[in-house]
């Protein structure tokens, strides 16, 4: 059987995946067997979610009733229900598991309350909603999520009571265990910024987590950090650093609130805003697309920056207010600067000044003229490849190249390998 929670935490405090974890120590101590924990992330612009919009999932093998109570139990106890915006949700199922497509509609798009508990009744599956139950959403969504590129999270726990005081994770070891474990473990660290990313700096139980490929570098990595004691530790199958988030679009069909991959020219130089902001306008050819490459994005911007009008690009992010929120970008040609200037002069040698409008050039010394410039071609500071956001910008969701090229990389037609390679 599954089971599935979600939306127990609240900005104060708590983590859903504190709850998972515990609700999984405690179905094992009451004799049942844990087959799969798993941690869901969903659709990342929800504007009802508190930090990462997780939602856990638990494959166990046991008593339906037992597992129901145990589970219900404890999201009473320890969910944060006064909270206005804290609403649980939990399902229970014990032959078959809601279509994959809700899920995926979850984690890509936007689903209702109504369609999680039709999803519940289709298959029989107990489900239990607080207040106004919103977490429904989540909980199903879990259970349902296929992880066809699955990664893995260690996430370490301290006492909730300790919730408000300072943490102590050793940035040292911390950096130690990416050095030694990367790129089988990601977004640990951000040596570029010299930040500490797998730490959080939020009111809940979490004292650190290491995302990676599989149980094996996690752990290896986790083993390696020096910190306070932990009271719980548990390790997720998940699927963050997959692009589960991302879908193919096109500038006449983006829907605010969902995350697409757009194809397109630049049709301007890229502007630098108030606050570093740095604004691109790309086009296919009949609509435009605005691109944001906002102040945290940080060394990325200057990527962005070195963009030029003719550039074929592949822009990835979340569409929000009539723009993309870039997370990572494949540029797909950028050729070297055309640069048109007078000529030398084949008499003397010097250089030929204008001759006036539409008259050529003019050698002011020894009066030859020419009717041709010179073209030269100035070397470009970026070249075709993907680049992408530093660790302390990275979405939950978002692929980390270290995974290699993002698997949902679809060329557009007329691409080719290798023209751009």
């Amino acid at each position: 059987m599954w089971i599935g929670i979600d939306d127990t935490d609240s900005p104060h405090g708590m983590c859903t995946t504190y709850l998972g974890a515990l609700l999984a120590r405690h179905l094992e101590e009451s004799g049942m067997e844990i087959r799969s924990l798993r941690l869901v992330r969903l659709n990342p612009n929800i504007i009802w979610k508190t930090r990462g919009n997780a939602a856990i999932a638990i494959e166990v093998e046991g008593n339906p009733d037992s597992a129901f109570s145990i589970a219900s139990e404890l999201i009473e106890e320890l969910a944060d229900l006064s909270c206005e915006t804290t609403n649980p949700g939990l399902v229970l199922c014990e032959e078959s598991r809601p279509p994959a497509a809700f899920a995926e509609e979850a984690i890509t798009g936007f689903c209702s309350i109504e369609g999680a508990i039709a999803a519940c009744e289709d298959i029989n599956a107990r489900f239990a909603l607080w207040k106004n139950g919103r977490g429904i959403i989540g909980a199903v969504a879990a259970v349902a999520a296929e992880l066809s590129d699955a990664t893995s999270e260690y996430l370490v726990y301290r006492d909730a009571n300790l919730h408000t005081s300072t943490r102590f994770v050793d940035p040292v070891s911390l950096r130690l265990a990416e050095e030694m474990t990367y790129p089988g473990t990601w977004d640990t660290c951000d040596p570029e910024n010299k930040t500490i990313v797998c730490v959080p700096h939020t009111p809940d139980p979490v004292l650190f987590g290491i995302r990676g490929n599989d149980p094996v570098w996690i752990s290896l990595a986790r083993n390696l950090v020096i910190s306070e004691a932990s009271v719980l530790e548990a390790i997720f199958e998940t699927n963050q650093g997959t692009d589960a988030h991302l879908i193919h679009g096109s500038m006449q069909n983006l829907e605010e609130g969902r995350s697409y991959c757009v194809p397109g020219t630049v049709t301007s130089p890229p502007i630098t805003g108030i606050g570093g902001h740095v604004t691109l306008r790309i086009t296919d050819g009949k609509d435009h697309l605005i691109c944001m490459a906002y102040e945290p994005t940080r060394g990325f911007r200057d990527v962005i920056r070195a963009l030029a009008p003719g550039d074929r690009v592949y822009v990835c992010g979340s569409y929000k207010k009539r723009s993309l929120n870039l997370e990572k970008i494949r540029v797909l040609s950028a050729p070297p600067g055309r640069v048109v200037g007078a000529p030398l002069c084949e008499s003397c040698g010097k250089k030929m000044t204008s001759a006036g409008r539409d008259k050529g050039y003019k050698c002011r010394v020894c009066g030859t003229r020419s009717r041709e410039p010179c073209i030269s071609y100035q070397e470009r500071r970026i070249h075709p490849g993907w680049y992408e956001v530093p660790p302390s910008a990275r979405r939950h969701l978002a692929r980390p190249l270290c995974r290699g090229e993002p698997v949902f990389w679809d060329p557009p037609q007329d691409y080719s390998r290798e023209d751009y390679i």
